[in-house]
């Protein structure tokens, strides 16, 4: 499944509160509109004297143009005489690039496993859970990239498909050796759910979260960069996809 540009756009505002930009000295029309609930993300440039402003409201990304006077906004998409829309880029620019590094950063500050070099130029973050037989055909498919020190796997372990769940991603997060662990699981050895202290346990709740915040529904999903952007894979990915989560043909 190919998302939009802007990555998880309903559940990114509940996630991530931005502060409306310049809260206090917007000219009234727009006090007025965030007064309503609209976020201001910033303010661009635009054509015939008036001044654009990138905006968001309940997820939906729009542009507010401001008039010369400062006296009325207009909400909606600028086209140009050749019909290019004019929002976009400022929208991909003010709203979306700074949601998207902040998904990624709850990524890189979920609780995950590493699979793979620690230099490897390409991370993905994908999220697993141990019962789930797609995870381990995902966990196979990578392997010429991840074993040639391309691509680094980080499984952020979830329990969600069987009541054991949580309990063997907390004994996958707890182990020893957590990427052997894995590595043995994922190669078709079974896990036997053992006692984790309180705060393993807690690491797999809180990658439950973040998978639910986000508006997520299958293991594995997969998110990773593409030109600039984040994308995301549900479940199993086909083979086109797969070589661009990968960054190329398999070495």
């Amino acid at each position: 499944m190919r998302l939009p540009n802007a990555l998880f756009s309903v559940s990114l505002a509940a996630l991530i509160a931005t502060p409306t930009a310049m809260a206090g000295a917007l000219p009234a029309p727009l006090q007025a509109l965030t007064e309503q609930g609209l976020e201001i993300h910033g303010e661009f440039e635009a054509p015939a004297g008036l001044t654009g402003y990138a905006a968001s409201h309940q997820g939906r990304e729009m542009t507010v143009y401001l008039t010369a006077a400062g006296n009325h906004a207009i909400v909606g998409t600028m086209i140009d005489a050749e019909g290019n829309d004019l929002s976009e880029a400022p929208l991909d620019e003010l709203v979306r690039a700074p949601q998207e590094g902040e998904v990624w950063q709850q990524l890189e500050e979920s609780h995950w496993i590493q699979d793979g070099q620690a230099d490897a130029p390409r991370v993905l973050y994908t999220f697993t859970d141990p019962n789930c037989p797609y995870c381990r055909q995902f966990w196979e498919q990578a392997r010429p990239w991840v074993d040639a020190g391309e691509v680094q796997l980080r499984h952020i372990m979830v329990g969600i498909l069987q009541q054991n769940s949580p309990a063997k991603a907390a004994s996958l997060l707890g182990a020893d050796d957590p990427e052997a662990a894995l590595h043995d699981h994922s190669d078709g050895g079974d896990i036997t759910p053992s006692a984790q202290p309180r705060d393993i346990e807690d690491q797999v709740y809180r990658n439950n979260q973040l998978f639910d915040e986000l508006g997520l529904y299958a293991t594995p999903t997969t998110v990773y960069r593409h030109d600039g952007r984040l994308q995301r894979v549900d479940g199993m990915p086909e083979e086109a996809r797969l070589l661009e989560m990968m960054g190329g043909e398999a070495p």
